[in-house]
């Protein structure tokens, strides 16, 4: 049993945040996210979380761009004071850069834009960890000190966030299509952390809950992974646009976009397979209330591809996503509703019509080949053990894997999911 007594020393008295009343720039990000690591987010001490609170509550009062940043900034950090941690707080996902698929345009231009930021967002999540790891092999940093990965283990770790990093590397140009990744590729990428709010981004979106080495790869994995499904999203936003709109061979671009993202995820769980099982352990009995089920962009790109059956709709999948099941009861237009709609008022060519259901259904052969990796790591990692976030864990992943992606009448090989 874990107490406070066993942590870190952490600083008592209360840190000064008076200036911030008056003026939100001079909130002392650096020193709160350094108190919150000390011990991790589960072990803040209550003063600190009281005074958090009540410039929170002033705050509430004002508004402006840097008030707006310290507001969402102070949710994620009070989230367990609020009695509302959950996955989206765990991962700090509001201060990410992630773009809302509802605002993004359906025009080529507008993704390429939102596809060149998830890249650029995805490789400094990666440097950002590079940089982690090496500096706790050099004895250059204590954050998170507990179990340390061996050698070995850092060296092969780095490598394989390289070669994570790979595509959006090559999409950025700055290396090219026929390079290898290398270890000497390494200074490359951790060096593209040089502006002053990437650095205050990167910051304030790790804030482990524990104080264990591996969970800060655990949450830039996962940081990524959502980053990916949010461009996914927009990708089959803008699909079933051009569907609803007689553009079919537009629409099968965009789905084969959608997977591409997908494919150049899939490095990512090689990377999250190097985590020590009893870190994990360990870590996890703190992130109770949080659980990759609340993943709304998951859910959003599932519903995207087809309207869930009512008994998905009513179980926990949904129910832990309320906000997306809140647009599939107001009518959310999905891939396969849209593609059906075309063929009843639309004199569609054959042969866009099958661009699009092949493109579909390559896309649920990628979802599938996804869903069975991140079954069969859950099972090495937790086994028989239950979720967190009140999940029943594997088994729930195990069925996840029978849930068609799409269900097109006559389209065979989309169903087979």
């Amino acid at each position: 049993m874990t107490s406070i007594d066993s942590l870190p020393h952490f600083r008592t008295e209360t840190m000064d945040l008076r200036a911030a009343y008056q003026d939100p720039n001079a909130f002392p990000y650096d020193d709160v996210v350094a108190q919150y690591r000390t011990v991790g987010k589960h072990f803040v001490p209550e003063s600190l979380l009281h005074e958090l609170h009540q410039l929170r509550m002033l705050l509430r009062a004002v508004r402006g761009p840097s008030t707006a940043e310290l507001r969402r900034f102070l949710d994620v950090v009070l989230d367990k004071w609020d009695s509302r941690y959950d996955y989206t707080t765990y991962l700090a996902l509001p201060i990410l850069p992630l773009p809302d698929p509802e605002a993004v345009d359906p025009s080529p231009g507008d993704l390429a834009r939102v596809h060149a930021g998830q890249n650029r967002l995805l490789l400094l999540l990666l440097a950002d960890l590079i940089a982690f790891e090496l500096d706790a092999a050099a004895g250059r940093t204590m954050l998170l000190p507990g179990l340390r990965p061996p050698t070995a283990l850092v060296a092969k770790r780095c490598r394989l966030a390289l070669r994570a990093a790979l595509p959006a590397l090559r999409r950025r140009g700055i290396i090219g299509d026929t390079h290898a990744v290398e270890p000497a590729d390494l200074p490359r990428l951790t060096s593209l952390i040089t502006d002053e709010a990437d650095r205050r981004m990167l910051a304030t979106t790790m804030l482990p809950v524990y104080t264990l080495h591996d969970e800060y790869l655990f949450i830039r994995v996962l940081q990524s992974y959502e980053s990916a499904f949010a461009v996914i999203a927009a990708y089959l936003r803008a699909a079933i646009f051009a569907t609803a709109t007689n553009r079919l061979l537009d629409a099968a671009t965009c789905v084969t976009m959608a997977g591409q993202v997908l494919i150049d995820s899939r490095a990512l769980f090689s990377l999250l397979g190097t985590m020590q099982p009893q870190a994990f352990l360990e870590f996890r009995k703190f992130t109770e209330g949080a659980s990759a089920i609340q993943s709304q962009n998951y859910k959003i790109v599932e519903s995207l591809c087809r309207a869930p059956d009512p008994d998905r709709l009513r179980s926990t999948a949904y129910e832990s996503v309320p906000e997306v099941k809140r647009l599939v009861h107001d009518g959310q237009l999905s891939l396969e509703q849209a593609l059906r709609t075309a063929r009843e008022q639309f004199s569609v060519a054959s042969g866009s019509e099958q661009e699009l259901v092949d493109s579909m259904a390559a896309l649920s052969r990628q979802v599938r080949s996804w869903r069975r990796t991140h079954h069969s790591l859950a099972v090495r990692m937790l086994g028989t053990k239950t979720g967190t976030g009140y999940t029943e864990g594997t088994p729930y992943l195990a069925h996840a894997q029978t849930i068609p992606l799409f269900k097109l009448a006559g389209d065979e090989h989309t169903q087979t999911n």
